[in-house]
């Protein structure tokens, strides 16, 4: 029978940022992109957000992989995943650790102490930004859950402080085929049962970005 061993190595982590980088940031908005895509394309969509002191970042994810069955030339498309049913645990770990290094890249300079942090996870990312906030004492503003819904290991009943301490805010399409109202309901009523102050916002559309919407959530 085989042994399962695990090894520590370094590795090379990938982000892309949009808007203010070198001054003095106000805001910093870190936002995971959803299964099959990369940071770079998902963060055009946040491009009207890159206006004044406002830095916007994306990390990606750890594992890349080619989109099509049998594509590997150079035109073939590639998407990244935060994790997988296989070797879970140790996936999340690593992403938490790279998530922790990058606040540290980012916050580090003093100047940059005082900025406010919003948290925003797409789809799949939904998952890698709760975890990190509820169990890394992220000092976030918001936490953003967009086209997604808590990972189902999150215990509300432990985590409502922390959630409580942050503007929660659930997002999706009308149409969203992922995070469907009727998801969205039960999440809203396991949030209500554990005492988490939330609120939803909708948009027409599916499974995607919305601008408008994304511009509702921008601090005034």
């Amino acid at each position: 029978m085989a042994t399962e061993h695990h090894l520590k190595i370094p590795r090379s982590a990938r982000y892309f940022t949009l808007g203010e980088s070198v001054g003095s940031p106000t805001e910093i908005w870190v936002v995971c992109h959803g299964y099959g895509q990369l940071a770079e394309q998902f963060l055009d969509a946040f491009a009207p957000l890159a206006e004044g002191p406002r830095l916007i970042v994306a990390p990606e994810g750890l594992s890349r992989f080619y989109l099509e069955p049998g594509g590997h030339g150079p035109q073939s498309r590639v998407g990244a995943s935060w994790m997988t049913k296989e070797d879970r645990l140790s996936e999340i770990d690593d992403y938490m650790g790279y998530l922790d290094a990058l606040r540290g890249a980012v916050f580090a300079p003093a100047h940059r102490h005082g900025a406010r942090l919003t948290v925003l996870g797409f789809s799949q990312g939904t998952a890698t930004a709760t975890r990190w906030v509820l169990r890394r004492n992220v000092r976030a503003e918001r936490l953003i859950l967009w086209g997604g819904l808590l990972p189902p290991d999150t215990d509300l009943h432990t985590g409502a402080a922390t959630l409580n301490a942050l503007d929660l805010a659930l997002v999706a399409g009308e149409r969203d085929e992922y995070a469907t109202p009727e998801l969205l309901a039960r999440q809203r009523v396991a949030l209500e049962a554990a005492g988490v102050r939330h609120r939803v916002v909708t948009f027409e559309g599916g499974h995607r970005i919305d601008v408008d919407a994304l511009r509702r959530l921008v601090t005034p």
